[in-house]
């Protein structure tokens, strides 16, 4: 267990040894989320502002729809800053031509993948919590005012981040290099269904199957529950977490199975090349 603790150790200094003494990148950690927050911040200003005057008195409407506005921007940062925090971690490896020698040492796949989650954390945790300050100085909206729920929020946001990297880093470990841009997209092309914005009944009918089968939106149901009503809706919840563990048992068997691959065709040593 001490020597497997050390492997992981020695995983995770390298990526944070990366940040330590480069601005630019602890600057492109916050950069992203700050800016999302700024633009939807101030769109959801703009049309509080106009909305109020076409219906005096409906402040408090108004107030909770920019609230859900502004929830659901830093909310879905959690997703996709964990799911690039994985991935780009791992492409490091292949831009530096690190990725063979990384595993003619003792470290196990498992080992990487808990190193890589682990570093994703920390680059979450980098990138969103100034966000979620600014959010509070700029617009007097209190993320945490959603209680103890938005721990579980966050985790399972950030645990679908994981599994659809798991997913991403299979991909490009079977088709290399042509795959890398999967790391930037992915996840963008599931907020549609992960219903950020709006509830689930707002997609038609034949995609709502497709929206329920996925975590996020089930916190973000959620989400707009505690908002809007102050009720916890646990169901979501639960529908949320056991998602999650369906999704993650998947990946990471696809995971193993292209892992295995790629080590029996040498393509740890050739790929990104």
């Amino acid at each position: 267990m001490r020597a497997s603790l050390r492997r992981i150790w020695g995983m995770l200094f390298r990526h944070v040894s990366l940040y330590r003494r480069s601005w630019p990148r602890l600057l492109e950690l916050a950069y992203w989320p700050t800016l999302q927050m700024v633009i939807w911040g101030l769109t959801a200003r703009f049309f509080a502002a106009r909305l109020g005057v076409a219906a005096a008195g409906a402040s408090g409407a108004l107030l909770t729809a920019a609230s859900v506005l502004l929830g659901g921007v830093l909310l879905w940062e959690f997703a996709l800053r964990s799911q690039m925090g994985v991935a780009i971690s791992f492409l490091e490896e292949i831009w530096s031509r690190n990725l063979g020698h990384v595993f003619v040492s003792p470290l196990r796949p498992a080992e990487l993948v808990t190193a890589l989650f682990t570093i994703s954390v920390l680059r979450t945790l980098a990138g969103v919590l100034p966000a979620v300050l600014l959010a509070w100085m700029l617009y007097a909206f209190n993320l945490f005012a959603m209680g103890p729920v938005l721990i579980l929020f966050m985790v399972n946001l950030m645990a679908m981040g994981w599994w659809v990297s798991l997913a991403v880093v299979s991909l490009i470990l079977r088709h290399g290099a042509g795959a890398e841009a999967l790391a930037w997209s992915v996840l963008f092309g599931l907020a549609p269904f992960s219903c950020v914005f709006y509830p689930v009944s707002t997609l038609p009918a034949a995609l709502r199957p497709l929206a329920l089968a996925l975590p996020s939106a089930h916190v973000f149901e959620g989400m707009r529950a505690v908002l809007n009503h102050g009720v916890i809706a646990w169901g979501h919840l639960g529908w949320a977490i056991g998602l999650n563990a369906l999704w993650m048992a998947a990946a990471a068997l696809l995971f193993a199975r292209q892992f295995r691959a790629a080590r029996v065709r040498g393509a740890l040593l050739t790929i990104g090349e």
